[in-house]
């Protein structure tokens, strides 16, 4: 594995250095944004243009990934992500700015792909699956590092846009020195939302739910956090929580995931994250108890989207995971582009605390969809459950590293697959058909 890591190494500088960069522009932009005088409405449609170009990018960047190949496509992608965020502090503008974070949404798109597809050609296939884990984790890493580059200067100068711009600058230079050879991107094969709604109508409410969720968090948290009297090293920690919050806890979340009826751990994690944002109100009047609050829902929210994935996978034929699992992205990112206009216009028409209160009322709804879903649909669908993994949403790309250590599950029993078809309303796959997720 060391073997492996070293191999890939420069890859995963790269996309290190790139995300401390992006992770700390996300936060940047709304905090500089309200010192500019734009109203929380405005922010929150700053965080729906982010997103909305992340979907755009989905369809737009692979194709040019292929016309350009991997190591230049990625310096492209790298050097537009640069240029937007200094184009933040040439031109202070609302519609200028909405614009910078619907192409900012799609560049990022195009890093992920070409970085995702090359780790996943990169490493033997038996493999992908702990490279994945490695890259999840420096994922996560970078991000949550990047909350804390906030504490060494002003976040409302515009020092702290160079600061973003130069790690972004830099990640290109590892990536274009690497002897790794260049694979070819493939097209992710297409599902109908309508199929994936007969198979799982449980995943596809949960993605649309954390998206809107997540959508909003990543746009508008660190204003919360202001908001309630933070100051700049305090906003950075509590981002930092919720990250590390996620991290650590989606695998002991996901070990319980695995034993348990995902409907039952979708709720659990729901009501967790749920949970957290309460008391992010509740707490709110005191620093300590907002970081408390964080945590925890950063436990519980960061580990939603991965068992709605490992849901999904338990309903699904093997041929058809990876379609279903991109489908489900895309529904995440749909909610994701949703859910940032609904909460800074709640948080403009009443106060921050409603936020978090969105929060837990995105969370709630899932916790109530899974219980409901599961009390009318006792059956047991799968005679051995798909198993989860902590992912984020990044492209389609990575679902395939994910996917790679999926295994054959046992042979169904004739009852069992009588009640496949009785829960999900649809045609039985063939047993050698169905996968697990490790």
């Amino acid at each position: 594995m060391l073997r492996i890591v070293t191999t890939i190494s420069a890859l995963l500088t790269g996309i290190a250095l790139l995300l401390m960069g992006t992770g700390l522009l996300n936060t940047l932009v709304p905090l500089r944004g309200d010192a500019e005088g734009f109203s929380d409405q405005v922010l929150g449609l700053f965080g729906s243009a982010y997103f909305a170009g992340f979907m755009l990018g989905t369809w737009v960047c692979p194709r040019l990934i292929r016309r350009m190949g991997h190591i230049r496509a990625f310096a492209f992608f790298a050097a537009g992500t640069a240029a937007c965020i200094i184009l933040h502090v040439m031109f202070v503008n609302m519609l200028f700015w909405m614009l910078l974070r619907l192409a900012t949404g799609l560049v990022l798109v195009g890093v992920y792909t070409s970085i995702e597809s090359w780790l996943n050609s990169g490493a033997p296939k038996e493999r992908r699956g702990r490279v994945f884990s490695v890259y999840m984790l420096v994922n996560l890493g970078a991000l949550a590092l990047a909350q804390q580059l906030l504490q060494f200067s002003n976040p409302l100068t515009n020092l702290m846009f160079g600061v973003a711009a130069f790690f972004v600058i830099i990640a290109v230079m590892p990536v274009v020195a690497t002897r790794l050879p260049q694979p070819e991107i493939t097209d992710t094969p297409g599902l109908s939302l309508k199929l994936l709604w007969a198979a799982a109508p449980v995943a596809c409410v949960g993605a649309v739910l954390v998206g809107l969720a997540m959508g909003a968090f990543w746009g508008l948290a660190a204003i919360y956090a202001a908001r309630m009297g933070m100051n700049t090293g305090q906003i950075a920690t509590f981002m930092s929580l919720v990250i590390v919050g996620g991290a650590v806890f989606q695998w002991p979340i996901g070990m319980i995931s695995d034993r348990i009826d995902r409907r039952l751990a979708l709720a659990l994690v729901s009501g967790l994250a749920a949970f957290g944002g309460v008391l992010m109100v509740v707490l709110a009047s005191t620093a300590s108890g907002l970081l408390i609050g964080a945590l925890i829902f950063g436990a519980g929210s960061f580990a939603v989207y991965p068992t709605v994935v490992a849901h999904l996978i338990d309903h699904l034929r093997k041929e058809d995971v990876l379609a279903g699992s991109a489908g489900i992205l895309l529904l995440q990112g749909i909610g994701s582009a949703i859910g940032p206009a609904i909460a800074g216009w709640l948080m403009g028409v009443t106060s921050a605390l409603s936020l978090p209160l969105y929060f837990a009322a995105m969370f709630a709804l899932c916790v109530a969809y899974s219980l409901y879903h599961w009390r009318i649909t006792r059956q047991r669908i799968v005679e051995e459950p798909a198993h989860q993994i902590p992912m984020v949403q990044t492209s389609p790309e990575v679902l395939e590293m994910a996917l790679d250590e999926q295994k054959p599950d046992e042979e169904f029993a004739e009852t069992d697959a009588e009640q496949v078809q009785l829960a999900t309303g649809g045609p039985v796959a063939p047993a050698e058909d169905r996968s697990s997720k490790v």
